[in-house]
């Protein structure tokens, strides 16, 4: 009985993995695609990061949910990626939150531009994403 738990819980992670792929998947490359082509540069920029800020959390608390069911179905490998990945996805609110202006020296940059911000969030949501799919793959296999 507890065998079938441990398959039923290894399945269930895969498939919550495999949802969260899917949410890095929209909010990385489908709407920012859809924002490009619709919405001035900068419009289109503000709403990239938005979506990024927004999104980040929930994907990152069903990666949890998927570390926790990879665990109760003993697959290690797959719940120490979605782990990683869940971090990973919750560091983009740092990353994207909004920055303490300071005294700087002339000439100075004052800090990364918004443009910056975006790109690095953005980086780190496919990164992620990667891993995410990995992690799903090896709960499939109960690594």
């Amino acid at each position: 009985m507890f065998s079938s738990l441990q398959d039923i819980a290894a399945a269930a992670s895969a498939l919550l993995a495999g949802a969260a792929v899917g949410m890095a998947w929209v909010s990385a490359i489908a709407s920012p695609n859809c924002s490009y082509d619709r919405l001035d540069y900068s419009r289109a920029d503000g709403h990239v990061r938005e979506l990024l800020k927004r999104t980040s959390t929930p994907t990152a608390g069903v990666l949890l949910g998927a570390a926790a069911l990879a665990l109760l179905g003993g697959a290690m490998g797959a719940a120490t990626l979605c782990f990683l990945a869940a971090a990973g996805f919750f560091s983009n609110t740092w990353t994207l939150a909004p920055q303490k202006k300071r005294e700087v020296a002339p000439g100075i940059k004052r800090r990364p531009s918004k443009k910056s911000q975006r790109v690095v969030a953005v980086s780190l949501t496919l990164l992620f994403t990667v891993a995410a799919l990995i992690g799903g793959v090896l709960a499939v296999f109960k690594v």
